[in-house]
């Protein structure tokens, strides 16, 4: 499981707590690996406490804020050396729900790619207002129809990813960030010939601290999408 955090002093203990008590239900070999982009919050020192008294936790330090992609690259480049055999994408802030986490998993038993999909049948979003929830739709909507992408939820961060799958992803080259990571992502692995597959959730409003959405994170896709299918077709 990784865990990418900014500022997330007031969520990250609960959060680790919980996901831990849920991974052990599927097994064991399970880990949470923070990553901190130096937050100003003290988010990184309590991250080194749950790591020091919790077992299966560890701490990935970035020396600056860089956003989502890079996080999580640097988050899966670790995973993958240390061994991980599947790899979970989680926000840290609880608009993921960690019950979820043992049907991700259970689900990668059969599939390449899991994606915790707020816009396959039964899943959806509580506590947001009209426009988020249109932002977060046309964006989803908008990558389908470029990219010609079968999948209902392209933006969304809730995914468990198989080891093999990472490996056939040429990740060496991704540099987007934001919505327009998560939709990189799933389209490289649709590309590789990548069994991907949605299971509902519902997604919720963060417990505390702000949202690290921005417009120009947004407005990202306006152009970086596009060029995703122009690659494909060079």
């Amino acid at each position: 499981m990784i865990l990418p955090t900014y500022n997330e002093a007031e969520n990250l203990e609960p959060i680790v707590r919980a996901v831990l008590a849920r991974l052990a239900t599927t097994g064991p070999g399970h880990r949470v690996l923070v990553v901190d982009d130096g937050s100003p919050d003290g988010t990184g020192a309590i991250a080194d406490r749950l790591a020091r008294e919790l077992d299966g936790v560890a701490v990935l330090h970035r020396s600056r804020r860089e956003g989502l992609g890079p996080a999580y690259l640097a988050g899966f480049a670790r995973a993958l050396a240390g061994g991980a055999e599947l790899l979970i994408e989680m926000d840290a802030d609880f608009s993921h729900d960690p019950a979820d986490v043992p049907r991700l998993v259970a689900a990668a038993e059969a599939a390449d790619l899991v994606i915790g999909s707020r816009y396959a049948p039964g899943g959806g979003i509580e506590d947001w207002g009209r426009g988020r929830r249109l932002l977060s739709r046309g964006g989803s909507w908008y990558a389908g129809k470029v990219l010609a992408s079968p999948v209902r939820d392209l933006t969304g961060g809730f995914k468990c990813f198989r080891r093999s799958t990472l490996e056939r992803m040429d990740l060496d080259r991704v540099r987007a960030n934001g919505y327009v990571f998560q939709i990189e992502l799933t389209h490289r692995a649709l590309r590789a010939g990548c069994r991907v597959v949605e299971i509902p959730i519902v997604f919720r409003e963060r417990r505390a601290g702000s949202s690290k959405m921005t417009a120009r994170i947004a407005l990202e896709a306006v152009w970086k999408v596009p060029a995703m299918r122009l690659r494909r077709a060079s």
